[in-house]
């Protein structure tokens, strides 16, 4: 697997990122390109370890640790390392329909749990994977492979983000008609409306991609929400079968003074609207050109948030963070092959650091009031600082801690909490059991759910998550999908 001694040799590299101050003034990617005795050399790292857990994909106290779609990651690191390019895209394409967007957007839970990353810095698995299925296309070894025979079953899925489009390809791959349904006005769900192009571009990347689904065979049908334009029923009896892949689009509110006030927008809203307008060759409908910006909440969502703010030229930014701040190096409580959860400076971070003098993330605080500039618009932000504290029944909260008051100005703030589960409208006319959470109630490896021909996949059945995991689920229901269908199933 790779050099053997590889590991002992090599240094961990990655491509160099363009500069923070030159990369915000365009929505291009903001990483660079390794050359390929590089990459060969990186994949050179991965270690003959015996029992890789790169590849395990399980959850170990709730995070992931391991590649939840199983990626063989050793073999085509080696096949990496020997030059054989096409053969280690064959490998990837085994297991991972799209790698494309894995490589760029994933937050690489297999490196966490890489076993030479448990005294060093571990392999770079996501750019290698990334670099595989570039070469590919690069290459035109990545062509449309529509199946030779069609079984006559027709199977709709409803949403075309990750778990959608994963379930897509893998129906079709199984022979049977497959139509996606799409409210918004381009498919590709989350992967173009929710992820901004400078982390994933639309044409070259994720269009490319939903180009050749639809060479194979697969048919999407956007501006047509189901449930509005197509009912429940229609949707029951037209199909043999249909696959819910929604997501969890129900946004976490912050019902505070104030949360009226013009100028407070949910972040997707705001990404979303960004997209859609850079697409469209517009200006956006939200626009952070000249304006102090506040982010209340972290992840990837914030963090976007922030890129995009920077990109439109924000006057300030702040973003807040309820929870503490990570420590350089794993504590004692996280140990490997857990998920590292270690403080790093993430790409609108850097650059609103590189701007401003500093990273904008304050931690262990919390909002109190959107302050009103006496037309309805949003003029400033209070904010206080917390502790957590144990209540009655043992469980953590945050208490505002007295004197710790403060103001900052802000014209734009957008709220990136996180998501509280599907909506609900579709579900209830369906008639699909929910979950405690208002999830779909559906068996993660079977992902039936109350109804026998209805499949659930992604973050409308185990909430919020990872896109890794909705390309696990995608590939899962698809799977249980066929063997309803068919009464067998030879899907992986």
């Amino acid at each position: 697997m790779g050099k053997p001694t590889g590991f002992l040799e090599f240094n961990r590299e990655l491509p160099a990122d363009r500069s923070p101050l030159a990369r915000v003034a365009d929505w291009r990617e903001f990483h660079d390109h390794m050359p390929e005795a590089a990459l060969r050399q990186q994949g050179a790292r991965c270690m003959d370890c015996g029992v890789p857990f790169c590849h395990t994909g399980q959850l170990i106290s709730g995070m992931a640790s391991g590649c939840p779609i199983n990626n063989l990651i050793p073999e085509w690191n080696d096949l990496v390392y020997r030059g054989l390019w096409e053969e280690a895209l064959e490998r990837l394409h085994k297991t991972n329909n799209f790698p494309e967007f894995t490589g760029r957007v994933c937050p690489a839970p297999c490196e966490g749990s890489c076993v030479l990353g448990m005294n060093n810095p571990a392999v770079t698995i996501k750019n290698i994977e990334c670099s595989i299925i570039d070469h590919g296309w690069e290459n035109g070894w990545v062509k449309p492979e529509p199946p030779a025979n069609r079984t006559g079953k027709k199977v709709a899925v409803v949403g075309s983000g990750p778990a959608g489009l994963s379930a897509a390809a893998q129906l079709n791959k199984a022979g049977h008609r497959v139509i996606v349904f799409e409210r918004a006005d381009r498919p590709g769900g989350l992967l173009m409306y929710g992820i901004p192009n400078m982390k994933l571009e639309k044409n070259e990347v994720v269009l490319r991609r939903i180009k050749l689904l639809e060479d194979e065979g697969v048919k999407f049908v956007c501006n047509c929400e189901v449930g509005k334009d197509v009912t429940a029923k229609q949707l029951m009896d037209d199909f043999d079968a249909v696959v819910l892949a929604t997501g969890a689009t129900k946004p976490r509110d912050l019902p505070i003074e104030g949360r009226q006030l013009k100028g407070v927008h949910f972040a997707m809203e705001f990404l979303h609207g960004n997209t859609k307008a850079l697409l469209d060759g517009k200006a956006p409908p939200i626009n952070a050109a000249g304006k102090d910006v506040v982010v209340i909440g972290g992840g990837d969502t914030g963090t976007d948030c922030v890129g995009t703010s920077m990109r439109h030229g924000c006057k300030s930014l702040v973003q807040v963070e309820i929870l503490p701040k990570p420590p350089l190096e794993r504590a004692k409580d996280n140990p490997w092959p857990e998920w590292p959860k270690t403080y790093k400076l993430d790409y609108g971070q850097e650059e609103a650091k590189a701007r401003f003098g500093e990273d904008p993330r304050i931690y262990l605080t919390t909002a109190t009031k959107f302050e009103d500039d006496g037309k309805g618009n949003v003029k400033a932000v209070h904010l206080v600082n917390i502790e957590w504290t144990k209540n009655d029944k043992g469980q953590f909260i945050p208490k505002n801690i007295p004197g710790t008051e403060r103001v900052v100005p802000a014209q734009v703030v957008l709220l990136a909490m996180g998501f509280l589960g599907p909506e609900q409208p579709l579900l209830e006319a369906l008639g699909v059991e929910r979950d405690p959470r208002s999830n779909v109630k559906a068996d993660h490896g079977k992902f039936q759910t109350s109804l026998p021909n209805v499949f659930a996949a992604g973050d409308c059945r185990r909430g919020q998550s990872l896109v890794v995991w909705a390309f696990n689920e995608g590939r899962g229901a698809a799977r249980e999908c066929d063997r309803y269908l068919m009464g067998k199933t030879d899907l992986a």
